[in-house]
């Protein structure tokens, strides 16, 4: 990760991009002013994990670079681009806890962050703009992925919503994507009022401050997004419940993307990310978890739901899962 981190810092894959053609290890460190051997030996470890391309010769004088569909991945502006989450994830805020896994794990003991920050994640980022900015640029590059995922693999999912609001939707990315897919709907995009304040303008969508936890604004649907396995049973209950309050009775349903650990379609590489989160979810959050088919089983059912369904994303992480109250 920390290799990764320093080609996005350096903007390796942007110059690429920009230039539009195989560079040469003279043309490229001259273009990132940085040390020619240094920038050799960066890319010949990030090559070799088949993030860029070597082109050309393999002597150093002659070797040139090109973008492959990984790297490209690791420009700051692109449209797919996931930098921004590797960048807060390789933060010392968001590293700092792995180190308090033992305590974390002995005799259930304090929540990792909270040990290293005093606070939990959610505080701490109110209290730290920069780290909150962080956080939201992150949801927003992931949620473009995901949406786009689930609008080539579940794309009935949103036939028939007038109104949809996104339950801890952070700048309003999720709902803007989906939204040019499926123009008909009018998206409420919810998040705590410190998050929606520095949200920008787009249009069909309606940035409105709360706290899930007291209320969820009406919608025919309410769609929530890798906000669950943030939180315990007891608080995904609740939460669970305020969005069913939300959305009609007869006709409303929820959607949740989540990871679900033993869900079909999944192949070891898959499981293998969803459990990788689940230590993501054990080092950043109080009480978080990724979960099981039985474990959301429980969860659904505590919330009230009558009925619910599941569609896995096809080479994702991710399922549909469609409660109904």
């Amino acid at each position: 990760m920390a290799v990764v981190k320093c080609a996005i810092e350096l903007g390796i894959a942007d110059v690429l991009e920009s230039h539009q053609a195989a560079m040469t290890l003279d043309e490229l460190s001259s273009a990132l002013g940085c040390s020619p051997y240094s920038l050799f030996r960066i890319m010949r470890f990030l090559i070799n994990r088949r993030i860029f391309k070597q082109v050309g010769g393999s002597d150093i004088n002659t070797i040139a670079y090109a973008q492959t569909p990984l790297s490209r991945l690791l420009t700051r502006n692109g449209e797919k681009s996931m930098a921004a989450l590797v960048l807060l994830e390789s933060t010392p805020v968001m590293l700092s806890p792995w180190h308090g896994l033992r305590e974390r794990v002995l005799a259930n003991g304090p929540p990792a962050f909270d040990t290293h920050r005093g606070q939990d994640i959610w505080t701490y980022a109110k209290n730290n703009p920069a780290h909150s900015k962080l956080i939201n640029d992150a949801m927003a590059c992931d949620a473009r992925f995901t949406v786009s995922a689930i609008m080539k693999g579940c794309p009935l999912v949103f036939e028939g919503i007038g109104t949809l609001v996104d339950v801890g939707g952070g700048d309003g990315t999720a709902l803007r994507t989906l939204i040019k897919d499926c123009p008909w709907i009018r998206g409420i995009n919810f998040d705590l009022p410190h998050v929606v304040s520095v949200a920008p303008h787009s249009h069909g969508v309606q940035h409105v401050g709360g706290n899930m936890f007291d209320s969820v604004p009406k919608a025919d649907s309410a769609f929530i997004m890798k906000v669950l396995h943030d939180w315990g049973d007891e608080e995904c209950i609740s939460i669970l419940k305020k969005c069913r309050e939300a959305v009609p009775h007869d006709t409303g349903k929820v959607i949740i993307v989540e990871a679900v650990i033993d869900g079909g379609g999944h192949d070891s590489k898959l499981k293998d990310i969803a459990l990788k989160i689940d230590m993501v979810m054990m080092a950043h959050t109080t009480t978080g978890k990724e979960r099981t088919s039985k474990e959301w089983t429980f969860v659904l059912n505590q919330a009230g739901f009558t009925r619910y369904t599941v569609n896995h994303i096809h080479a994702a992480v991710y399922s549909v899962i469609e409660a109904y109250p």
